[in-house]
């Protein structure tokens, strides 16, 4: 059960209103970076969590909840530059066919070929919930495997990107409510990436997680190849030295070393073709 307060998590404002940076915005909201991306990864790691205590799936829940306010403090960031924009930006905006049906009150849902071909839906002067080129968010990006370990280093991944996007829009405006919009948000992408980090570290750290899932007997593996790097030059020649080249791997159960990649097995030889599998007379042989 889910409750909500009308006020926002953090106050957001806009000094001068701008379409094109509402259009960047919605990255924000539907792109692979975004916020509905995390809110419900989180969500879905959360729902299926199995474990002998409720502290993950509950700080999960937390999370996730979080990021739903986030996307309407984003939502409403894109709204309030469609609002009351100056007809000189206006008049700019007209030359970017997206930006010209925004300001006509539409925005773009998908666009498809490279933006030659585009589906407009009137939005109303507000944000949808899709990526800066108007495509719809699908939920393909959301990673819930019900190993928490695997599921902490892809929350990582998610708030690094998240982050990076979320100082690249920082940097792209100089609106001062939009700054401190995003002064609030990179600082809960810091939150959030020191957060799942912390739960690896919990859970014994890449010692103690690492290879995930750790549950499986390593010994099963084959023991010849569970630590090499394959060198794959063409030449033969070795590969710039690093740390997964030498020394004990992270998880301290082997040491790194280079091998240089050569076939293991034959060429492979495949049967005829089946008389029923439509393949040419001299293919079924």
């Amino acid at each position: 059960m889910y409750y909500h307060d009308k006020r926002l998590q953090y106050p957001v404002k806009v000094d001068s209103p701008d379409p094109i940076y509402a259009r960047m915005l919605q990255q924000a909201i539907g792109g692979i970076e975004g916020e509905i991306r995390v809110a419900f990864q989180y969500f879905f790691q959360a729902w299926g969590n199995r474990a002998p205590t409720t502290k993950y799936r509950d700080m999960l829940l937390n999370t996730a909840t979080e990021e739903i306010g986030h996307i309407e403090m984003l939502a409403t960031a894109v709204a309030l530059n469609l609002e009351n924009a100056p007809t000189k930006v206006q008049e700019a905006g007209a030359a970017d066919a997206i930006v010209g049906a925004v300001m006509g009150g539409e925005n773009p849902r998908h666009i498809a070929e490279g933006m030659l071909h585009k589906t407009l839906l009137s939005t109303g002067m507000a944000a949808f919930p899709g990526n800066s080129d108007g495509q719809s968010f699908d939920m393909s990006h959301i990673y819930a495997s019900g190993n928490i370990a695997a599921d902490m280093y892809c929350n990582v991944a998610a708030e690094s990107t998240g982050r990076v996007l979320a100082v690249r829009l920082y940097n792209a405006t100089n609106d001062a409510g939009m700054r401190d919009m995003w002064s609030f948000l990179i600082a809960r992408d810091t939150m959030h990436q020191q957060q799942w980090l912390a739960v690896i570290e919990e859970l014994g750290g890449h010692a103690g997680t690492l290879p995930i899932p750790n549950s499986f007997p390593q010994e099963k593996e084959n023991q010849k190849f569970n630590y090499n790097f394959f060198s794959t030059s063409a030449d033969g020649s070795p590969p710039p030295a690093g740390r997964w080249t030498q020394g004990p791997s992270l998880d301290g159960k082997g040491e790194f070393s280079v091998v240089q990649n050569q076939p293991m097995g034959e060429e492979p030889v495949l049967g005829p073709a089946r008389p029923d599998s439509g393949a040419e007379a001299q293919q079924i042989g």
